[in-house]
């Protein structure tokens, strides 16, 4: 099915199950579950391109399991990383089809937050042009703030991906100051010619206004779909987003 909205989905949290219990045991038959099975049924389902994230202290995914999905998943690598001389090195070697630049700190939970373009401008800029010299295209993680997807398109960053946190989290009460705020960033992106993507925090209860959200190109899911396939299965999750997606028109 042609569809003008893709699915990313990020499998990190399937990485931290398995973490829970075999951290120092990957290599155990026992070891479960597993990165590459969830990546292989994310694609089964109609997903696009499959996240991860290789944090530098290695909380989920490992380097051996961006190898790993890289070299046996059918469809797009999505690897988000620090912009840190190491984890980008390693980005490099595997060759994602396209990395995600994020802010990262090691006292958070999760990625809470874009990028602070402007004030890493001469670094994100360098790193930039190292990926794209090799072939990998490059987002940029941010808020939605005029002066920061500025400074993207300044860097010469290929595409953005809107972070969607603040609006996710407001919505259970109204949510609709900050859907306006990630509208007039797409409109800008759009402007910049930066591809616009978007991600944190959506779900099935607030897709329906994510959808408002004009000039997308893909969303980036994770921890929802994971958490609730415990229940009906990471397939029928998957399945069910991209059905929710239908109908969108940038």
């Amino acid at each position: 099915m042609n569809r003008s909205l893709k699915l990313g989905v990020n499998i990190d949290h399937v990485a931290t199950l398995r973490q829970a219990r075999y951290a120092t045991m990957l290599d155990s038959p026992n070891a479960e579950p597993s990165l590459l099975f969830a990546a292989e049924e994310c694609e089964r389902a109609g997903a696009d391109s499959i996240t991860i994230h290789l944090r530098a202290d290695r909380r989920h995914i490992q380097d051996r399991d961006v190898f790993e999905v890289r070299e046996n998943i059918k469809t797009k690598l999505n690897l988000e990383l620090g912009d840190t001389l190491e984890i980008v090195e390693i980005a490099l070697q595997a060759k994602p089809d396209f990395v995600c630049l994020v802010p990262e700190s090691r006292e958070e939970i999760t990625t809470e937050g874009g990028l602070d373009v402007l004030g890493g401008y001469e670094s994100l800029k360098r790193t930039t042009a190292r990926f794209q010299e090799a072939g990998i295209l490059v987002s940029l993680f941010v808020d939605p703030d005029e002066a920061q997807i500025k400074a993207c398109a300044d860097v010469g960053a290929d595409m953005i991906e809107l972070h969607t946190g603040a609006f996710a989290n407001a919505e259970v009460t109204g949510g609709d100051r900050e859907l306006v705020a990630l509208i007039a960033s797409a409109q800008l992106a759009e402007e910049l010619k930066l591809q616009v993507n978007a991600g944190h925090g959506i779900t099935m209860k607030n897709i329906e206004k994510v959808l408002r959200v004009p000039h997308l190109a893909e969303l980036n899911v994770g921890h929802h779909l994971v958490s609730q396939s415990v229940f009906v299965g990471l397939h029928q999750m998957v399945s069910d987003m991209l059905v929710a997606m239908e109908g969108y028109s940038a």
